[in-house]
């Protein structure tokens, strides 16, 4: 049975871990099939094919962190076993934070471990009320190692170093006052308020999105340098000469809809569950 499911449709890739009865825990079989999703995701960005990525989960938790059968058997895993299980861990994070397309996370419960992780490397997080986060890590003798980067880089040294010690839990509104979350809704507005943001999103040129997203990652590198210049001009003017380029201010000036924007037709969420 699959532990995770992808459906694309319009140009919206849903990606969606299916573990409800274990509260969408973590255990290896899941990590591959989702980096397997990945890969796949990444080529279908770069091509186009796919605008937009919305991560999410069935069940009342959007993920309880790791799998207690699966940390049972690592008692028995040796350093290399240990390193190569991390290894395909940190994969996963890296690959849902290079996607080259918009990324949005759908939180509707708790989040914790790993979890925090995923929803750290998502462009855009959008939180229910009832949602929680916890790095709880460290209340079993381990460390939110593998995660740290993405979740550091959300909330930043000092609020990272009080929840990666504490494990305190942080409701909705204390992971949007940090910047984890960038949104929190009604519970029963979740979907909603997800569907709006991905009419907003599929509304920008996907070649200028791609471009913007790395030129972020780039920027966040060494933001104030000669080479950080010459690339942001290099950016902003091959985009200028671009097709898509081209076609976005001749539409802004004839005021039209670009070409781009004329074909979306994202199903609404109540349509999705007809």
């Amino acid at each position: 049975m699959a532990y995770s499911t992808l459906m694309i449709e319009n140009g919206v890739a849903r990606l969606t871990l299916n573990r409800p009865e274990v509260h969408n825990a973590f255990d290896d079989s899941l990590i591959a099939e989702l980096n397997a999703h990945l890969d796949q995701l990444h080529t279908l960005a770069e091509a186009g094919d796919v605008r937009v990525v919305v991560l999410a989960s069935e069940g009342k938790s959007f993920s309880a962190g790791a799998d207690l059968n699966w940390m049972k058997r690592m008692v028995d895993y040796d350093l290399e076993d240990n390193l190569a299980d991390s290894r395909k861990l940190a994969a996963l994070m890296h690959g849902l934070d290079t996607l080259p397309c918009p990324t949005v996370c759908r939180v509707q419960g708790a989040a914790f471990g790993g979890a925090v992780g995923l929803a750290a490397c998502c462009d855009i997080v959008i939180a229910s009320g009832k949602a929680k986060f916890c790095l709880s890590e460290v209340n079993i003798g381990l460390s939110p190692a593998v995660i740290s980067p993405y979740v550091q880089r959300a909330l930043g040294e000092r609020q990272m170093r009080r929840y990666a010690l504490t494990a305190e839990v942080m409701d909705a509104e204390i992971a949007l006052a940090l910047g984890l979350v960038h949104m929190v809704v009604e519970h029963d507005k979740l979907d909603d308020e997800v569907d709006t943001l991905l009419a907003t999103l599929l509304k920008g040129s996907p070649q200028a999105q791609r471009a913007t997203k790395a030129l972020m990652a780039t920027v966040a590198q060494a933001p104030d340098s000669d080479a950080t210049r010459e690339h942001t001009c290099q950016v902003i003017a091959k985009l200028r000469v671009s097709q898509e380029g081209q076609e976005g201010l001749s539409s802004f000036f004839e005021k039209r809809r670009p070409d781009w924007a004329e074909s979306n037709n994202t199903p609404h969420a109540s349509e999705r569950r007809s």
